[in-house]
């Protein structure tokens, strides 16, 4: 039997096969400039955060992350990726994660913090970040331009910083409510997410009935009655949830998204990309006559017989 050619092989080590159906619930109010999103991601949380080996609280401030994302990028009408970058100098000293436009989520952390080493007495978002920025990018593909905006960490809380964000680089309000922990059936996530829109804003049945600011202010004091253990609930539906939360404020409920596990490397890939390599640093990086390269959002091995990997030449 013929080898498959290594840049045609596609295989992978096994990886979650994780979706969360109804992992994204928009919604908006018809008498208040109010839409918002509620997350829940279930069994994926698990699923990407445990692939790591860290202290609880960088789990936490990646859980909080994902489900930030996932809320965040279910509004843009894209095709591409959207992501949070974050670099600081503490402890966690780089956070990635992204969203396809399908809702495929992936994360990686680089911490510091294994076995609680190297982590402050406070395990706050920005103790654990330090100074630095986060910037956050929507990235059509081809060759359309990416826009970023890229704000200084500010604020004790991802949901503070991601607040912070919205006031200074998109110049409205939005109230951010972030969760994760780590329950009996592993590690859960999720968010509630909700921005204050011009009269319609794009949503077509918005029509103000009542002083905006009121209305505002009546959805928020609303929103900050959510609990911990109803948003990580795998029981409890977001529907339900938001319907407990705004049923008197007539809530209109979109079309839910669905989340799933959605790291992007292959075999074929990488492959392409050690083929750029001179022979003399492909023959540095063998070990044992195998090249390893790790993905760093998945956190598995790819392995490559040394003998199968062959440069690029230079046609001239």
């Amino acid at each position: 039997m013929i080898d498959t050619p290594i840049f045609l092989d596609t295989d992978r080590p096994d990886v979650p096969d994780t979706v969360v159906p109804r992992g994204v619930v928009p919604f908006h109010l018809r008498h208040a400039p109010v839409r918002g999103r509620m997350v829940q991601l279930g069994p994926l949380a698990e699923a990407l955060l445990s692939r790591r080996t860290l202290d609880d609280a960088a789990m936490r401030l990646g859980g909080e992350a994902l489900a930030l994302v996932a809320a965040l990028s279910a509004t843009l009408k894209f095709q591409g990726s959207f992501s949070l970058q974050i670099k600081g100098d503490g402890p966690v000293s780089t956070l990635v994660t992204d969203s396809s436009d399908s809702g495929a989520l992936r994360l990686y952390i680089k911490a510091d913090t294994e076995g609680g080493a190297g982590l402050p007495a406070d395990t706050s978002a920005g103790a654990l970040l330090g100074a630095g920025y986060l910037a956050f990018t929507v990235d059509p593909g081809g060759d359309t331009e990416r826009s970023q905006g890229i704000v200084e960490i500010t604020g004790d809380s991802l949901a503070e910083m991601a607040m912070h964000y919205f006031e200074t680089s998109e110049q409205h309000a939005c109230w951010i409510r972030l969760f994760c922990d780590r329950t009996d059936a592993g590690w859960r996530a999720g968010a509630l997410v909700l921005e204050r829109i011009a009269a319609g804003g794009g949503v077509e049945d918005v029509v103000l009935t009542a002083d905006g600011q009121d209305a505002w202010d009546t959805a928020v004091t609303l929103a900050e009655t959510v609990t911990r253990d109803e948003i990580l609930d795998d029981a409890l539906d977001g529907t339900i949830l938001l319907n407990r939360l705004f049923g008197t404020l007539d809530l209109a409920i979109g079309q839910p998204r669905a989340l799933a596990y959605g790291c992007r490397c292959s075999r074929a890939r990488l492959a392409g990309l050690l083929e750029t390599f001179p022979e003399e640093d492909l023959d540095h990086m063998a070990v044992n006559d195998q090249i390893i390269m790790t993905c760093e959002f998945c956190n598995v091995d790819f392995r490559f017989p040394r003998d199968r990997i062959m440069p690029e030449r230079d046609p001239s």
